[in-house]
């Protein structure tokens, strides 16, 4: 599944070609429908290094296109600005310079407007490269816009996230939005588990398939799978609670010695957004502070808290491979972007029925993010996309509440760092079989 599913990259026909410039025209508005409910003063907001400002997202994946599709192919093109390269690239240091990231917040210009005229004037660019393009060029400007446009959608869920997290920040608890879908109230079924042999298992994206994939997902290779169980859904709020009452924040018992160095550092004592008020748990939501659904998957705790929960419950987390050979059974279907309640949200289903392995939260996994073997980097800058991060990460597994549905599949390895608890991440179990 891709943004561009059912498009071919080799001898495309003019009738294709006019798909993928459809293709390439919604993904881009929805960047912009995320943007529409924010104030221009949203978009400034830089409320930690790890956070972006909207407007800076929104700019780059502007640069993205001009970068990398526009300036070498398109012959006609001019930039608006030769500054933007620097102020809008991201990582590429084989490209150029880019500007520091915890620094973003500071650029004040260009301004909000100037960086909408900007998005329009790459996006009339990439319509006449479209509508014209070079024969001689057309396999690898498609090959680079089948990249740019998966790159576009994981810049929006970014940006839910850093929104979220920036209006967090203020006292009054705004809403990004009033309007969003009402959730659904389930009482979920005491955790269940299912039982799989011990295996030799296909992990990885085929290359010869089709549909898109990142080049972190390549090198499809055999591994041998022990017989192990796995959780029928994710951990729930309610769940986590218990953890918390049992002292889980505050014994060292069952923490990774980084993992209980961090939470002394940072005085964690919840998941990211709770608060207590009045005796009742409310956590911050785009649509406002709430009180905490309990049967609803836990998110925005780090690997660290979903390491020392799956400890304290006498269980582990799975490993990218287990996970990976459970969900090639289960469809891609559940609480995605397209939903729009954009929190995760509690599951109706038949005891016993494994859920929620897609949408809702991303799933910790038990896996350092490292090359798979055989893993090649693409060619060029785009090199850097994926491959000079496999150092310090953990992968998580299955998409959320903030991610397009026809962006995640079985194979996709989405990577952060163990403490980092921003992204809508939580966890499900795993034990050994018996």
């Amino acid at each position: 599944m891709s943004p561009a599913q059912g498009l071919t990259i080799e001898t495309p026909d003019s009738l294709h070609i006019k798909e993928w410039l459809r293709a390439y025209q919604r993904i881009r508005a929805a960047t912009e429908a995320i943007c529409a409910p924010l104030h221009k003063e949203d978009y400034m907001v830089q409320s930690m290094p790890d956070v972006s400002p909207p407007k800076w997202h929104i700019a780059h994946v502007s640069w993205f296109f001009e970068a990398f599709i526009l300036k070498p192919f398109h012959p006609a093109y001019q930039t608006l600005d030769p500054a933007y390269d620097h102020l809008f690239n991201s990582y590429y240091v084989t490209h150029g310079t880019p500007f520091p990231r915890p620094e973003r917040g500071m650029i004040s210009r260009p301004t909000v407007d100037d960086v909408y005229r900007y998005r329009a004037h790459v996006d009339r660019a990439m319509e006449e490269l479209l509508n014209d393009p070079p024969q001689e060029h057309l396999q690898e400007i498609l090959r680079r816009l089948e990249l740019g446009l998966p790159h576009e959608q994981q810049h929006q869920e970014l940006l839910l996230m850093d929104i979220k997290h920036i209006l967090a920040q203020n006292p009054l608890c705004p809403a990004y939005r009033d309007d969003l879908a009402p959730t659904p109230v389930h009482e979920v079924a005491a955790l269940g588990w299912h039982a799989y042999p011990a295996s030799v298992q296909y992990i990885g994206h085929d290359d010869t398939e089709e549909g898109f994939a990142y080049d972190n997902e390549m090198g499809r290779h055999r591994q041998f799978v022990e017989a192990f169980q796995i959780a029928d859904r994710p951990v729930t709020n309610g769940e986590f609670l218990e953890f918390m009452r049992a002292g889980g924040y505050d014994k060292p018992d069952h923490w990774l010695s980084d993992g209980w160095a961090t939470v002394k550092a940072e005085g964690w004592q919840a998941p990211l957004y709770w608060v207590e008020r009045d005796g009742v748990w409310h956590h911050y939501t785009l649509g406002g502070l709430v009180p905490v659904d309990m049967n609803a998957p836990v998110c925005h705790v780090s690997f660290y808290e979903a390491d020392a929960y799956a400890q304290w419950a006498g269980a582990r987390l799975p490993t990218e491979a287990e996970w990976e050979t459970v969900a090639h059974d289960a469809a891609i279907q559940g609480n995605f972007v397209e939903q729009d309640h954009l929190q995760p949200v509690s599951a109706a289903g038949s005891t016993g029925v494994l859920g929620q392995m897609f949408g809702d939260v991303w799933e910790w996994t038990g896996s350092a993010y490292r090359p798979y073997p055989g893993f090649r980097k693409l060619p060029g800058s785009l090199g850097e996309y994926n491959g000079k991060f496999m150092s310090g990460q953990m992968v998580l597994r299955g998409g959320c509440c903030a991610t397009p549905a026809d962006h995640i599949r079985a194979t996709y390895r989405n990577f952060f760092p163990p403490h980092a608890r921003w992204a809508f991440s939580g966890f499900r179990l795993a034990k050994e079989s018996l």
